[in-house]
Formats: C-alpha cells, sequence, structure tokens
C-alpha cells in the first residue's frame, strides 16, 4: 500500500484489485469484508493516499463488485457481492466481478503505458480467474495497438505463463517486487553496483 502512495506522482490512473482492494474498500466505503484479506498497517495510509491522488489529478479504480466464498478453495460455497451487500459473513472475496471487469477494461484502453504487478483475484483457481483472465486478454489487445505493457513479475509473471501471453506483452520481468521498488525510484544493490561498474 506504501508502494501505491508512492506510484501516485508518476502515473495518471491506478487499478487496485485483488487481496489489497479490501482494505482500501472497508476504510472508504465502510462496508463488511468479512473474512476478505485487510492490511492494518496499510490502512492507516489510505485516506492520505486518496487525498495525493485527488490533488494530483489521479484516478484510482477500486472493485465495486466481487465473486466470494465461504472458503479459500475451490469446493467452498460461491457467492456474488457488491458495495451496497458487502461481503456476506464468513465469505471472503476471491476475485472481481463483471461490472469491475468492465471498468478495468475501460482504464486499460486509455492507457498508453501499462505496469502491471498483482492478478485481481485467485487465478490459480478456475473459480475465481475471470478478472486476471480478462485483464490479461485486455492488455495483450492495447499491446497489439500500441501501448506499451510490462508484466511486473511474481503472480503477474505466473499468469503470463499460464496464459501464455510471455511474448504478447512488451515486457514480462520474473523481477517481482523489485520491479516495482526500481520504478518507486528506490536504489537497488545490484542495479547499482551495475551502474558504478567501469565501462
Amino acid at each position: 500500500i506504501q508502494l501505491i502512495k508512492n506510484m501516485i506522482d508518476k502515473v495518471d490512473c491506478i487499478i487496485i484489485g485483488g487481496g489489497m482492494a479490501f482494505t482500501f474498500i472497508k476504510v472508504l466505503h465502510g462496508i463488511d469484508i468479512a473474512n476478505s484479506l485487510f492490511d492494518e498497517e496499510g490502512a492507516k495510509i489510505v485516506p492520505e493516499i486518496m487525498e495525493k491522488a485527488k490533488a494530483k489529478g489521479v484516478d484510482i479504480v477500486l472493485p465495486i463488485d466481487f465473486v466470494c466464498s465461504s472458503k479459500f478453495g475451490e469446493d467452498g460455497e460461491i457467492k456474488a457481492a457488491d458495495l451496497k451487500t458487502g461481503i456476506p459473513a464468513g465469505f471472503m472475496g476471491m476475485d472481481c466481478g463483471p461490472e469491475s471487469n468492465a471498468l478495468n477494461a475501460a482504464t486499460i484502453a486509455k492507457s498508453k503505458t501499462i505496469i502491471w504487478n498483482g492478478p485481481m483475484g485467485v487465478f490459480e483457481m478456475k473459480a475465481f480467474e475471470t478478472g486476471t483472465k480478462l485483464m490479461m486478454d485486455k492488455i495483450v489487445e492495447v499491446t497489439k495497438a500500441g501501448a506499451v505493457t510490462v508484466i511486473g513479475g511474481g503472480d503477474t509473471a505466473t499468469a503470463c505463463k499460464k496464459y501464455n501471453t510471455e511474448d504478447k506483452v512488451t515486457h514480462c520481468s520474473t523481477g517481482g517486487g523489485a520491479s516495482l521498488e526500481l520504478l518507486e525510484g528506490k536504489v537497488l544493490p545490484g542495479v547499482a553496483a551495475l551502474d558504478d561498474a567501469p565501462a
């Protein structure tokens, strides 16, 4: 969540999905997120992030509907939820719903440079892969149309592998969090050593 705060200076919009979204949703909308992921520390800076984004004219796109499950697995009971209903008691948000997917696609369509780090849901499970799969399809589509698209490693690189799209985006990094730290302006020891090396 700290990373989002630091990225606001460098972007026009940020799509927040996956587990991180529930911290924002709980803080901003006061809805019940039941057993969904919640970052206690990160929650403290959510208002500050939204304030900074507003001041800089940065659009923060959050999911507005969800696919929930009664357990972290594909054998639980699955329900749909939205900002009005909140996440049902005993359930957890596992993916974003159709309205959120449409919102994400519209945001991607108007972007010229896209850095994607982190799936939209638990894409490793078929029941909860739709948000990530649709985002991947849209990113491949805009890459073909000339957008610069960078997949920032970790789980997102795994999604690229799963959907066989590694060569359909501009760059697929296996750096994970390190690639984001570099964008954020942090000094990475390995990169610093190369920078200092004699030519």
